[in-house]
């Protein structure tokens, strides 16, 4: 009995503690409702009591003449100008369109060991290795990897590659444009990122080619940015826009499998092979002010932190041979805690943008008492879920959503997309972001109002975060990515798949 009644005294004290938290953040985030509001009503109140001859004499004691109020109006109005001039311009999302690779491309866990098998027959401990990767990696049956590597051994030609780069980029864009609507003449500025595959000509000369878009168009083609680049090209995307008005701006973000397959037998850069997979995503963003209707999202901030000037933090993500000859990349163990110091310095920026007051306070206050009273004080983690209604944390390993969904403290729905992501299409490097949104939008999650946090890592390193206020309540879309197995998901991941 006493046990019992210690448990429902903690019970009431958390619910109290709880309600006292919730006063807290309503108090403190419209204090200047709770102020101005009584001010307002006292001084409409004393209006109400003065009578017209009052009203009359107040007027004629404030002794303005014509020439008075013509340089006022002339004042505001060469204010008003000047602000709305100098004033960014808006970024609106109209639409956008993710890859899905064909069944024949798909590599279940058996097919993936047996190719393995046989291609590292000489390193069984390179096989098993990998097993066990594959076995935590959260990854399940239906991923996909392009055709080259389908064979054994595989064929990472240049034609391959092109091969991939083609169909995965194309069909993106000939989605987007049938659901917008928009003509290849349309497009003023290009923006292309693929990490690893950069041909000559560029990716994106592949598209102005297939698509003959004008001569004038402003074509950009990222490469070696990891899978933080498609936030990076967003960021560009919006400067772009912000000094050429009325303006489309077409992103694409993928990373071409075939050529970067490691057919080595060095662990760390093996991880890679286990996790990468087929995707692709293009994205129209616009400045033009008529768009806002029928857009989808607004973009509201970007916020880069590079951590390149740290040496692990450089090679953290390490693109080299090893002592065979075979390229790849190298995956360091300090991965995750380089990962961790780069989502604190970009969080310290984006928190100030995004949190409530009441979060920020909480913050203030910590800090203060870590500073001048007690140095152990436990540092206090503003809630994001204040800020935000969805994340969209780059699915770029099970270690990575349950490491962020730790540090921001996130419960299981709000990593949910990555999580299924991860497990339908596995890491999908820089277009993932766009999987995870597209399955908040086919679960019919997504209304008007409702904010979005985009978090991507990359190799250099880099965390890159993304804000979106979605612009109107979002239909459940009959096409895209997860048209066929949404109502399959969300699935039970077992901490272990034994295979």
């Amino acid at each position: 009995m006493p046990a019992a009644a210690a448990a429902a005294h903690s019970f009431s004290s958390s619910v109290r503690l709880k309600y006292v938290k919730l006063g807290y953040q309503y108090l403190v985030n419209h204090i200047l409702t709770f102020i101005l509001v009584p001010v307002i009503l006292a001084a409409a109140l004393e209006l109400l009591r003065l009578g017209p001859h009052d009203l009359l004499a107040i007027w004629r004691s404030l002794q303005l003449d014509l020439l008075h109020i013509l340089c006022s109006a002339f004042l505001l109005l060469s204010i008003a100008t000047v602000y709305f001039m100098s004033k960014p311009r808006s970024i609106y999302l109209l639409d956008y369109s993710c890859y899905k690779p064909p069944v024949t491309c798909r590599v279940p866990f058996s097919t993936f060991m047996e190719h393995s098998r046989l291609i590292l027959k000489d390193n069984p401990k390179s096989v098993d290795f990998q097993m066990r990767i594959l076995e935590r990696s959260g990854l399940g049956e239906e991923t996909c990897l392009p055709p080259a590597i389908h064979y054994i051994p595989p064929t990472p030609t240049m034609e391959a590659a092109r091969g991939e780069a083609q169909i995965v980029i194309f069909s993106a864009i000939d989605a987007l444009m049938e659901k917008t609507g928009i003509r290849p003449k349309d497009i003023d500025i290009l923006i292309v990122n693929c990490s690893l595959f950069s041909p000559t000509p560029s990716l994106s000369a592949m598209v102005v080619n297939q698509y003959k878009l004008r001569s004038n168009i402003k074509s950009y083609n990222l490469s070696g940015m990891g899978c933080s680049a498609g936030l990076i090209s967003i960021d560009l995307a919006r400067d772009l826009l912000q000094v050429h008005p009325n303006s489309y701006a077409l992103v694409v973000s993928t990373e071409i499998i075939t050529p970067n397959y490691y057919q080595g037998s060095e662990r760390a850069m093996l991880l890679p092979n286990c996790l990468f997979r087929m995707g692709g995503a293009a994205i129209l963003l616009s400045n033009k002010s008529r768009e806002s209707r029928r857009a989808k999202y607004k973009l509201v901030h970007v916020v880069r932190t590079h951590k390149g000037a740290d040496d692990k933090a450089y090679r953290c993500v390490y693109e080299q041979e090893d002592p065979q000859g075979k390229v790849g990349i190298n995956l360091s163990k300090d991965l995750m805690v380089i990962a961790g110091e780069a989502l604190k310095s970009n969080i310290t920026t984006i928190g100030p943008l995004v949190l409530p007051a009441s979060e920020q306070l909480l913050f203030l206050f910590t800090l203060i008492g870590r500073k001048i009273f007690n140095p152990k004080w436990k540092p206090y983690i503003p809630d994001f879920k204040q800020a935000f209604e969805h994340f969209c944390i780059h699915a770029g390993g099970r270690a990575v959503i349950d490491e962020l969904q730790k540090n921001l403290q996130l419960s299981s729905e709000h990593v949910e997309a990555s999580r299924m992501t991860l497990h339908r299409f596995g890491n999908t490097s820089s277009s993932s972001l766009w999987y995870e949104l597209s399955y908040i939008e086919s679960k019919g999650r997504m209304r008007r109002g409702d904010r979005v946090w985009q978090i991507a890592f990359g190799s250099g390193f880099k965390c890159n975060s993304a804000v979106w206020k979605c612009n109107r309540t979002i239909k459940t879309p009959v096409d895209g990515p997860w048209k066929d197995c949404i109502d399959r998901y969300p699935v039970h991941i077992p901490e272990i798949v034994k295979l």
